[in-house]
């Protein structure tokens, strides 16, 4: 059976990221990080959820995959939970409507 205890539990998805992703439950303390490195996470997060990996400063943008995906909403400190409660997303819904449901034939 193998250790996972040194598993890293944070995953940079890309250099630029000012947010870090967490691989499965993430418990508070010092937390390891993919390709190398530790961050003490604050509080508990949850697979998938999100982790300042430094102070991100009340309305920059939250930068996740190498592009902005979002703005923080107020001051979050290193290893915060980064969510709706502190950050706003920047994502526009669109709506693609084809010929028909425009009221036209569709011919």
């Amino acid at each position: 059976m193998s250790d996972t205890s040194e598993a890293p539990q944070l995953l940079r998805l890309a250099a630029s990221d000012n947010v870090l992703v967490a691989l499965g439950p993430v418990p508070a303390g010092p937390a390891r990080i993919t390709g190398g490195g530790v961050l003490t996470v604050e509080r508990p997060v949850t697979l998938g959820h999100k982790v300042a990996a430094r102070d991100i400063a009340a309305g920059e943008k939250i930068v996740k995959y190498g592009v902005p995906i979002g703005s923080a909403t107020a001051a979050i400190a290193s290893g915060s939970h980064v969510h709706t409660h502190n950050m706003k997303s920047d994502y526009t819904p669109t709506y693609v409507l084809d010929e028909t449901s425009q009221g036209g034939r569709g011919d």
